[in-house]
This record gives structure tokens, C-alpha cells and sequence, in this order.
């Protein structure tokens, strides 16, 4: 009987070596990147390169260890194995990322520190930090370099992993197994390289762009880092409205957040001569129509309200655009542009961005593949009988990418409504409980009130809700049925 338990126990480490293992090297990723802050502190000769200088090599401790107990493991991965390492790889990343927001200046407590790291990583942007200007040079780039690694795995996640998952957007771009290989790349490993290479060279020009225009240097870094990634984390307890005046800047930051919410794998067939493959993808056209309808229709609320037609579509544009792509930027405070805006912020905060982007939220397409489903519905009411073929970017809308839409909406909206509930139970006001659930399950940023607002933080939520809503912008992060799946008996059976 030993024999037999010893032999199954076992046969389980050989299952869960090849995760580590992976796990490790991402570790290692998240280590070097750790070291460029540590640098930049040594040189300035600030207290808080030991923080950092011990975070490192706690970090490559874990990497040590778990190389070494497993590397004589090949990494032939199994798709429950992926699944395992998606959510693990985020969770212990976030864990290790916050090290540095523990032990340096800030000394916040595990519960602050883990949330502001989970708000980074998840390019959601609410933070509980005041006084972010007097912030170290060096927390104040690692703040900037956790939301950049976070957009970029996004994307990665989003076109290498999730859609042979069978979850997640991209899966609509498998609809023909010929549009990967032949059109785009001819293996993952390729797409994720052109990803990053666009990712980067698009970050620099935001870079260079931010600092002609008048911001600082380590501003125009970290801005334009928080601005392709969609995450709004900011250099200012202002947020971007330390720019406010600055008109230039926020039309700046208004087509960076734009670029990152657009789909990355569009870009690359761009680079490949497929001309007009941006324009043309109904996702797009999609995104971009709504923004249109959106800015253009507070503009003229807010000149009606008398505030000058420049300074009125300027500021709507930067905010309207910022909750759309869930980035989370603030020049203004909205919810004191009327109760109809207040309304209308709230309706964006699920909206998103597009599939296979930096941005979080429903996505574009899915409220298109709904609208195509409704469309069919009431045809179906007048013609019982009849046959509808439905299709998207002129493809066929297949069974399994419909079943994917509904059952993500339903658990979308589901775990709103229960992170909300739990946020009410534990004394928060209705529009606190449910603006920082709906924000942070579609990983926007700021809520609404005069707790969580723009012009507010999370500082002062009990850590019970810290704890509750980090969780809940990690599962919207990762698609939430992602992380569900890894609760179900039969997942563990397989």
C-alpha cells in the first residue's frame, strides 16, 4: 500500500515540475527586470537600493531553488498544465513584485502592498498610495515597469495561450487554422517575438513623444510605459491631471492608450503587407465607432455646461478613452461633470478594449457576437423555420466561440455582482461596493464616490476588500473561467 501511495505521490511531482520550472524562468524575467530600479538607486545612493538589492536576491533564491530540484525535467507541457501555469505564473509574480513596495520607503503591510502590486501587474491602476511624488525615483519606475510586464504577458497569454484553451477572445483568429500560419506567423514562438518587438518600439516612441512635449524624463518613461500597457499608474497623486494644461500631452496619451487597445496581431499582419488589416477588422471599427459616438456626445454636454469647446473635447477624449481601454488615467474628475456623465462612465468601465490587446474589460467583440446572437434570435421569433448563417470578420461565428462569449459574459457579471456583495458586507456604501467590483473585475483603475474615484484611492478600504478585490482583478484579468476551471473536481481528475 506505501508503495503504492509513494509511487502516486511521485507520478504528481513529474506533473508539476515541467509548471515550476517555467515558473522559475519567468521568476528569473521578473528578477532582471527588478535589477534596472536597484541600478538607478545605487547611483543615486538611496535607502531604498537595499530594498530592492534583498528583493533580488530573494527572488533568485526561488529561481535557485526550483531550478535545481528540476532540471532534469523536460518541458513538454499538457493543456491542464497551462492552465496551472497562467494563473500561478500572475499570482506568485504579483507576490514577488511587491517585495520591493514592503521593504523599501513605503514599508506598507503585506495586505497594501500585494494589492498595489496586483493593481500593477494587472494593468488595473487603483492604488493605495499617497504621495507618489515623494516616492524614490526607483519604486516610481518599478511602479512603471510592473504595469509594462503586465501588458505585455496580457498580450502574450492572450494570442499564445488562452485560445488554445479554448478561452478568451483570440480564438476567433482560429477560426482557419491557415490564418496563423500562413498570414502571420508560422509558429507561437514567432508571434510573440513580433509582439514584443511592436510592443517596445511603440513604448520608446511614447517615450520620446511624452519628453518633447514637456514632461521629465522619468515621467515620459514611466508614462509611456503605463500608457501602452492600459494600466494608469502615474508618477502624481494627480494622476494625469498634473498635465491637465498641457493639451498637447493628453491628445498624446489618448492615442498611446488607443494603440494598446488595439490588436496586436492586426499590427504584425500590417508590418507582413497586409494592407489595411487594422481598418478593416470589425473589432476595430467597432472600438473606434463607439469612442466617436461616446466623446462626441459628452463634448457637447460638457460645452453645454460652458466650459470651451477645445478644453471640453480635449479632456473628454483623454477620460472617455482612458475608461474605455480600462488605463485608468485622470486629467479631470468626471463624476462632477453631472449625473448623466457619472451614468455614462460607469456603462464604459465594461466595456474594454479589443481582443488580443493590453487593455482588460468585456471586449469590444463580444458585445458584437451578442448583438449578432440577438440579431439571429429575433429573426428566428419571425422565421421559425429559417436557416441564419452568422459570421464575424468574415469568418463563420462557430459554436465554440459563441458558447465561449455567453458563458464568459454570464460569470463576467456574475462575479461583479458577488465581489460587490461581499464589498457591502464588510460596510461599503453601494456605489463604492459596486464601481470598485465592476472596475476592478474589468481592471479599469478608479471607481466612483468620493472614496475610490478619480480623485480618491483604496488606501482606506478595510484589507478584507483589499484581499477580495485584488483576487477579483486578477480573475478579470485572466478571463475568469481561466482561474473557475481550476476549482472544478473533474480538472483535477484529467
Amino acid at each position: 500500500m506505501t508503495g503504492v501511495v509513494n509511487r502516486a505521490i511521485r507520478a504528481r511531482l513529474r506533473h508539476w515540475a515541467p509548471i515550476f520550472k517555467v515558473l522559475s524562468l519567468l521568476w528569473l524575467v521578473l528578477a532582471v527586470f527588478m535589477a534596472v530600479p536597484w541600478l538607478i538607486l545605487l547611483i543615486e545612493q538611496d535607502p531604498d537600493a537595499k530594498a530592492f538589492g534583498l528583493s533580488i536576491l530573494i527572488v533568485l533564491g526561488a529561481v535557485a531553488f526550483t531550478w535545481l530540484t528540476t532540471q532534469q525535467v523536460e518541458i513538454a507541457l499538457k493543456p491542464w498544465q497551462m492552465f496551472v501555469i497562467t494563473t500561478l505564473s500572475w499570482v506568485t509574480i504579483c507576490g514577488f513584485a511587491s517585495l520591493p513596495l514592503a521593504l523599501g520607503a513605503p514599508q506598507l503591510s503585506v495586505t497594501n502592498a500585494v494589492f498595489e502590486s496586483v493593481s500593477a501587474i494587472t494593468t488595473t491602476g487603483s492604488t493605495i498610495l499617497s504621495g507618489i511624488e515623494n516616492l524614490s525615483d526607483g519604486l516610481k519606475l518599478w511602479r512603471g515597469i510592473m504595469q509594462w510586464l503586465g501588458g505585455i504577458g496580457i498580450i502574450v497569454m492572450g494570442i499564445a495561450i488562452l485560445p488554445f484553451l479554448k478561452v478568451g477572445g483570440m480564438r476567433l483568429f482560429h477560426t482557419e487554422s491557415s490564418d496563423w500560419s500562413d498570414k502571420v506567423m508560422p509558429r507561437t514562438g514567432g508571434i510573440a517575438k513580433a509582439t514584443l518587438t511592436i510592443y517596445c518600439s511603440f513604448t520608446l516612441i511614447a517615450m520620446v513623444s511624452y519628453w518633447l512635449g514637456g514632461m521629465a524624463p522619468l515621467d515620459a518613461v514611466v508614462h509611456a510605459m503605463t500608457s501602452l500597457a492600459t494600466g494608469g499608474f502615474a508618477n502624481t497623486d494627480a494622476s494625469f491631471g498634473a498635465y491637465a494644461d498641457t493639451l498637447h500631452l493628453l491628445w498624446f496619451a489618448s492615442l498611446f492608450m488607443l494603440m494598446g487597445a488595439l490588436p496586436f496581431v492586426l499590427y504584425i499582419r500590417v508590418l507582413r503587407g497586409v494592407h489595411g488589416a487594422l481598418w478593416r477588422d470589425q473589432q476595430v471599427q467597432g472600438l473606434l465607432l463607439m469612442l466617436l459616438i461616446v466623446i462626441l456626445g459628452l463634448t457637447l454636454w460638457r460645452i453645454w455646461q460652458g466650459t470651451a469647446a477645445l478644453e471640453a473635447l480635449t479632456h473628454v477624449t483623454f477620460n472617455v478613452i482612458s475608461v474605455v481601454t480600462t488605463t485608468g488615467y485622470a486629467s479631470d474628475d468626471y463624476t462632477t461633470w453631472g449625473n448623466m456623465a457619472i451614468v455614462a462612465f460607469f456603462y464604459l468601465t465594461f466595456v474594454g478594449g479589443c481582443s488580443g490587446s493590453t487593455s482588460g474589460g468585456m471586449k469590444i467583440f463580444r458585445f458584437q457576437v451578442a448583438a449578432i446572437m440577438l440579431r439571429n434570435q429575433l429573426r428566428f421569433l419571425v422565421h421559425a423555420n429559417g436557416v441564419f448563417a452568422s459570421r464575424y470578420n468574415g469568418q463563420p461565428l462557430t459554436d465554440d466561440v459563441t458558447r465561449g462569449v455567453v458563458a464568459f459574459s454570464f460569470f463576467f457579471f456574475l462575479t461583479i455582482a458577488g465581489v460587490a456583495l461581499g464589498l457591502s458586507l464588510m460596510g461599503l456604501d453601494i456605489v463604492t461596493a459596486l464601481s470598485g467590483a465592476a472596475t476592478s473585475v474589468a481592471n479599469v483603475g478608479p471607481g466612483l464616490g468620493d472614496t475610490i474615484g478619480p480623485a480618491g484611492n483604496f488606501s482606506s478600504l478595510p484589507d478584507a476588500a483589499k484581499w477580495l478585490l485584488s483576487l477579483a482583478m486578477l480573475m478579470g484579468r485572466l478571463e475568469i473561467l481561466t482561474v473557475l476551471v481550476l476549482f472544478t473536481p473533474m480538472f483535477w481528475r484529467k
